[in-house]
């Protein structure tokens, strides 16, 4: 199981994100003023995109929509932003 145990707003839709695994990396959301439905369209307001916090290992929005952190982990893996945690200091 891998969760998000940190998360820093570095402006825009960018976010740097601290997974249980020990990795770290940024990864920029910007995608999701692409997303359609009632959930994703609040976030596409930078203010309220910026309003993300941590719930149960998910980055997760006030009106409930959240990321799978699994999923996040993996294709940020996959696309090389990952890095271990302490060799990114």
């Amino acid at each position: 199981m891998i969760d998000v145990i940190g998360l820093r707003r570095l402006g825009d839709f960018r976010l740097e994100i601290a997974f249980s695994d020990g990795t770290i990396g940024v990864r920029d959301f910007a995608g999701v003023r692409d997303k359609t439905g009632a959930m994703a369209e609040p976030l596409k307001d930078p203010a309220f995109f910026a309003r993300v916090f941590l719930n149960d290992g998910a980055l997760t929005w006030p009106n409930g929509y959240d990321w799978d952190p699994i999923s996040l982990h993996d294709e940020m893996q996959a696309t090389g932003l990952l890095k271990r945690a302490d060799a990114a200091e």
